[in-house]
């Protein structure tokens, strides 16, 4: 089932900004390890026609990746010869879309987000240099595309979902966001989450935007 079709649940602010998919682990419902794998992912920032925006991928259709088509930020699995999550979201985004690490400028990270694949994220935030000259990996990557960080802050644009593999308490204590289409793409789950706690740090000023 995707996420578009998986039924809307009324939530208020309250349970807007969360560090995990599910429940963390020894809380009622967990099933994640108390290893996850450490991962991290770049929210790539672009400065066009004057607005920001953020850049997204939609991950290639892979029978073995759970996360197959799912749109997505550039990232993945930390390496041993990664020296910190910077030196990882750098080397993925580079490996999956073509940027350099000079054109990267970071800003910042937000928290650890724990994935319901059992893995610690660590989103490190960064300008890119734009326009681009964006090359995919297409055996991991089928498209990267903009969104306006305007269009992600306004909570009109986004509903509260219920996970279809929970019960109905579960669901409900520990739902999904699912962003509304914009160009033929739907933003949720675990990126979706990354993407309001990365609005979150920007209103905290805790990640600052250059003028």
């Amino acid at each position: 089932m995707i996420a578009k079709e998986l039924p809307i649940l009324k939530e208020t602010s309250s349970g807007l900004h969360r560090n995990s998919d599910a429940p963390m682990p020894g809380s009622q419902g967990a099933q994640a390890s108390l290893k996850p794998r450490s991962a991290a992912v770049l929210i790539p920032l672009v400065k066009s026609n004057g607005d920001w925006h953020v850049l997204y991928i939609r991950r290639a259709s892979n029978s073995r990746d759970r996360h197959s088509g799912q749109v997505a930020f550039p990232g993945g699995a930390t390496e041993p010869t990664d020296t910190s999550a910077v030196h990882t979201a750098l080397r993925e985004t580079y490996e999956e879309i073509g940027i350099e690490n000079a054109r990267i400028k970071i800003i910042g990270q937000i928290d650890n987000y724990y994935t319901i694949s059992d893995f610690c994220v660590t989103p490190v935030v960064g300008i890119v240099e734009w326009p681009a000259n964006l090359k995919l990996q297409q055996s991991e990557v089928a498209r990267a595309f903009l969104i306006p960080l305007d269009w992600l802050c306004d909570e009109h644009n986004f509903t509260f979902r219920a996970r279809a593999e929970m019960d109905a308490q579960s669901a409900k204590r520990h739902p999904i966001i699912v962003y509304n289409e914009y160009d033929e793409e739907t933003l949720w789950g675990a990126s979706a989450r990354m993407t309001v706690n990365f609005i979150k740090a920007l209103n905290d000023k805790s990640i600052l935007l250059p003028h």
